[in-house]
């Protein structure tokens, strides 16, 4: 948090929004509209908190045009509130400055490239020929194998492994617990035995990435694995070998995606979906949270598999029926045939 906070003016230049009322207020933090101190920023993001925002504490808060007359607290008028919160949050919440130097206790190999700016914690391994960029850091007990790369800017959060000939972009975040560049599952099947195919690819992590807390990311079989830059991982996601995930694309918690899957630009995929491997899915596509994905999908648009919430009792009727819906597709279907009609309803 900023020791000596920042006036209003000063904060809405920063995140270009119009300020309504005092413009003089000085604040130090953020806040929820329910339990936000008089020296906070709120935003007003949905229309359910809109009584919220008539009784906030806050200093200010930050809304859409048209949600201006919803409080008298001074507003900074923004036409994405949620965006304008989040650059309010590292103005006021910024990340610990880094502090440069190897931890005594880490382990350095010689051949290693590590720039006087980054900071290598306490019991940290990095290996032969690996690059540690400029102002990046890497948090205790994290490894780096041979030949692995991270960029300016990165960081790595405790226990995180790269494996070796992987690499992390500029200003890509890698939570704690997360590997990236394990192997593949690859294993062919020979006298009722599985043969290991080796993994021979890498996994290669863009700039400006997000990868939550044990999240696994395998490192190709021949082929890289590739995430591009700006792609938001959740916790706890698998990532296939040889997957390709394009930029801008956010994947919640939970998630599998099988190897080889091609994942386009900017798609959105829902918490516990679940995506096989060796299809397609376009740029553009949403993808709603538990859906299972067994095929390429072929046009952009939102998907989803996953049967609505229903009561117990009413979920084993439904259950009951979809036991016995291929017996009633073939008894309408003889009873079209005598009918003459088509499955349309027409006539044939």
């Amino acid at each position: 948090m900023l020791r000596d906070g920042m006036t209003l003016a000063d904060l809405a230049v920063r995140i270009d929004a119009q300020v309504v009322g005092d413009d003089t207020l000085v604040v130090r933090r953020v806040g929820s509209l329910e339990h936000a101190r008089s020296d906070a920023v709120a935003f007003l993001g949905q229309a359910r908190l809109r009584a919220a925002a008539g009784t906030t504490e806050a200093a200010a808060v930050i809304v859409a045009p048209a949600d201006v007359d919803t409080t008298t607290r001074t507003r900074l008028v923004h036409e994405n509130p949620y965006a304008a919160f989040a650059r309010c949050v590292a103005l006021l919440h910024p990340s610990p400055p880094v502090v440069p130097g190897i931890d005594a206790s880490a382990r350095v190999e010689a051949t290693a490239a590590v720039d006087p700016s980054a900071s290598v914690g306490p019991f940290a391994v990095v290996g032969a020929r690996a690059r540690i960029g400029a102002r990046a850091v890497v948090a205790a007990h994290s490894f780096l194998g041979d030949d692995a790369a991270l960029g300016d800017d990165a960081r790595l959060g405790p226990h995180v492994t790269l494996y070796h000939g992987c690499s992390v972009g500029a200003r890509t975040v890698v939570h704690a617990g997360a590997v990236i560049g394990a192997d593949g599952f690859g294993m062919a099947e020979a006298d009722g035995r599985w043969i290991k195919i080796p993994q021979v690819g890498r996994a290669i992590v863009g700039a400006d990435c997000e990868i939550g807390a044990n999240t696994t990311i395998d490192r190709g079989a021949i082929d890289d694995t590739v995430i591009e830059d700006d792609v938001k991982l959740d916790n706890q996601i698998q990532v296939g070998h040889n997957c390709r995930i394009g930029a801008h694309s956010a994947i919640a918690g939970c998630t599998g995606i099988a190897g080889s899957a091609i994942i386009g630009r900017n798609v959105r995929i829902g918490g516990a979906a679940m995506i096989a491997g060796h299809i397609s899915i376009p740029d553009g596509t949403v993808i709603a949270g538990a859906t299972t994905v067994l095929s390429s999908i072929r046009e952009p648009g939102v998907y989803n598999s996953s049967p609505p919430l229903l009561p117990l009792r009413e979920w084993r009727h439904v259950s009951v029926a979809q036991r016995r819906l291929r017996q009633l597709v073939e008894r309408v279907t003889a009873l079209e045939a005598r009918l003459g009609t088509t499955s349309r309803g027409e006539d044939a």
